[in-house]
């Protein structure tokens, strides 16, 4: 897998893996899908560097997943705190395409002097998240009960947290 910094070119494919996401999955809380217009400000709140990336993975010329990091809340003691993320594509799940993609995201961001930790909350259940965490050096450290309500029922969300400084 090739990965690389997202561009503007890749938006629409973003789009579409984000929006299967939202319709068959509840590893997003979002309910409704996104058109590309509705996605641009999201896309353009990353940069090549510094705490807010959007790293995409492609195999064989295609965009496959990808994993951001960005604002994990809006006050500024906040600041050297990122929330990471990641979505593969539906047909990519299950062939650890994850793992490079993660790996180059959070190897950036602990070259960053501004970034000293990284927290990532996992719908549950999510096995396959979670163990992505986990191998990536993520910590468990707590879950929130039924944070979340979406296909009729209730969500917990459990946090993890890795420092990168």
């Amino acid at each position: 897998m090739e990965v690389r910094p997202g561009r503007p070119t890749d938006l629409a494919r973003l789009t579409e893996i984000y929006n299967h996401h939202v319709v068959h999955s509840h590893a997003t809380f979002d309910l409704e899908p996104f058109t590309v217009e509705q996605r641009r400000a999201w896309f353009d709140q990353y940069a090549p560097t510094g705490p807010h990336r959007l790293l995409v993975g492609e195999v064989d010329g295609a965009v496959v997943g990808y994993a951001t990091s960005g604002r994990f809340r809006t006050k500024p003691a906040y600041g050297g705190t990122v929330e990471t993320t990641i979505y593969l594509h539906h047909e990519h799940t299950g062939q650890r395409r994850a793992d490079p993609l993660y790996a180059a995201l959070l190897d950036e961001l602990g070259r960053e002097e501004s970034v000293h930790v990284a927290v990532a909350g996992v719908a549950l259940p999510g096995p396959a998240s979670v163990a992505l965490h986990l191998r990536h050096g993520f910590t468990p450290v707590g879950t929130f009960s039924e944070l979340g309500h979406k296909f009729g029922r209730f969500i917990d969300v459990a946090w993890f947290q890795r420092q990168l400084t």
